[in-house]
């Protein structure tokens, strides 16, 4: 009997790389039918190993994401995901990811020297991946970036501008010019994702009402229908396992 769900896996990082890495995760259709589903925002960037039934063996970066994305997952389709904290744009890729906002990359198909076979063990994959990046991590990194990116997880994106500026030593003005320059957003944005996401979680639960630091119901609901185009409520019941939320999926 063919089973009609996708499986959905996640691996959380190493402490060695965790600054840089949000998970690792993967997906794999053995339904034996295309599956129609949203992505939602989830304020990271992803690097994508993937093949199914239509495509050869690819390997592409997703750039950030400010609304929600209808895709389809093709017959067969298997793809492993490393899930990218922003410090990572900086200090493992070396360019800014502000071209590709909503948009995809394609990048060789040896990059990271990431081959087909890859696809075979996820928990090999996850170690393999996490040596590599360990190789990638320079020596030098800047404190106030480090701190800055600690205080807005740690926040949930809900310290201000001014809040975030003062503790990481960082003027607000120059801490704007990088998120615009690197991710192709501002922070306020940024953090707006980053609330959402932490929402979902709430929601999944069943709470249906602001956990966090938004105005009051309406404005809640405004900003979640923003982001995944539906309200709270058909968020929660989620038919058919139509959204796929990252920091949703279980770990493994």
């Amino acid at each position: 009997m063919t089973n009609h769900k996708i499986q959905y896996k996640k691996i959380l990082p190493d402490k060695s790389i965790a600054d840089f890495v949000e998970c690792f995760w993967l997906v794999d259709n053995t339904t034996g039918i295309e599956k129609d589903v949203v992505v939602l925002p989830d304020a990271n960037f992803d690097l994508v190993i993937s093949i199914d039934e239509g495509e050869p063996f690819r390997i592409f970066l997703l750039g950030l994401s400010t609304f929600y994305d209808k895709r389809k997952i093709e017959v067969n389709a298997k793809m492993f995901f490393i899930s990218f904290k922003l410090l990572a744009v900086e200090y493992l890729f070396h360019n800014p990811i502000s071209n590709i906002l909503n948009e995809v990359l394609q990048l060789p198909d040896n990059f990271w020297d990431f081959k087909e076979s890859d696809l075979n063990d996820f928990e090999i994959f996850s170690i393999k991946a996490t040596d590599t990046i360990k190789q990638l991590i320079p020596a030098g990194i800047d404190s106030r970036k480090q701190k800055l990116f600690e205080l807005i997880y740690a926040s949930n994106g809900e310290m201000t501008i001014k809040e975030l500026s003062e503790k990481s030593f960082w003027t607000s003005r120059q801490i704007n010019r990088y998120f615009n320059r690197y991710f192709g957003i501002s922070l306020k944005a940024y953090c707006s994702i980053l609330r959402f996401r932490v929402s979902i979680g709430h929601i999944k639960n069943g709470q249906l009402f602001p956990q966090l630091n938004f105005s009051d119901q309406a404005h809640f609901s405004r900003e979640v229908k923003k982001l995944s185009g539906v309200n709270p409520r058909e968020l929660y019941r989620n038919e058919n396992d139509r959204f796929i939320q990252v920091s949703a999926i279980s770990e493994k």
